[in-house]
């Protein structure tokens, strides 16, 4: 598998050696996710949050999740990374996954669901002209960053916007966003956030 934290590394310091601070279109799962990234990419680029999650089925939970991350980027950064809110619609996360419903958790349903947030992502990246798109998801260990990555690159292929590949777990990028979570109070979910992975969460702790 390529090394997606190198590539990211690398394409940092060819900004900096080019003297330029891309603008970024960051795909925020959740705050607790964010939160190591934001920090690890705070002063290389000009980050612009996305919040779409179609696959928060339940609406408290989704306006729970939005309100932590806006919460968390105004205490810690002072509100310098606006915030945008895609809105709440599960009806495309359903369609999305129709076919895949008894498919295990972490499998082609969540590839899927992958591909749907990061092709919104990349649609509205395109469509308000930033240099780089990119996802907080590849901070989980239960992500499969490879296919994060190929989708986002592939998604990109011929189109004015550029993939910006990742994988924010890797050089303790995981724990230090648990450490951040700690630090700052942050609500942590223990799912990912439709009701086939509440439903496997909760099998998993009978």
């Amino acid at each position: 598998m390529p090394d997606f934290n190198k590539m990211l590394e690398e394409e940092i310091l060819k900004n900096r050696e080019a003297g330029k601070i891309p603008r970024l279109l960051l795909h925020c799962c959740c705050a607790p996710c964010s939160s190591y990234c934001l920090e690890f990419l705070n002063g290389n680029f000009d980050i612009t949050c996305y919040f779409y999650n179609p696959n928060i089925t339940d609406e408290a939970e989704y306006i729970h999740r939005l309100n932590e991350l806006k919460n968390y980027v105004l205490r810690v950064f002072y509100g310098a990374f606006p915030v945008i809110d895609a809105g709440f619609d599960p009806e495309s996360f359903y369609a999305a996954a129709r076919g895949m419903e008894n498919e295990k958790e972490g499998g082609e349903r969540c590839f899927a669901c992958y591909a749907l947030r990061l092709e919104q992502t990349c649609l509205y990246a395109l469509k308000e002209k930033f240099d780089y798109f990119a996802t907080t998801l590849t901070v989980s260990p239960h992500k499969r960053a490879d296919v994060i990555n190929e989708t986002g690159f592939s998604l990109a292929r011929g189109k004015d916007v550029k993939y910006l590949p990742s994988d924010f777990k890797k050089k303790g990028g995981y724990a230090r966003s648990i450490e951040l979570s700690k630090e700052y109070g942050l609500y942590r979910q223990n799912f990912c956030g439709c009701e086939f992975s509440r439903a496997a969460r909760e099998k998993t702790d009978d």
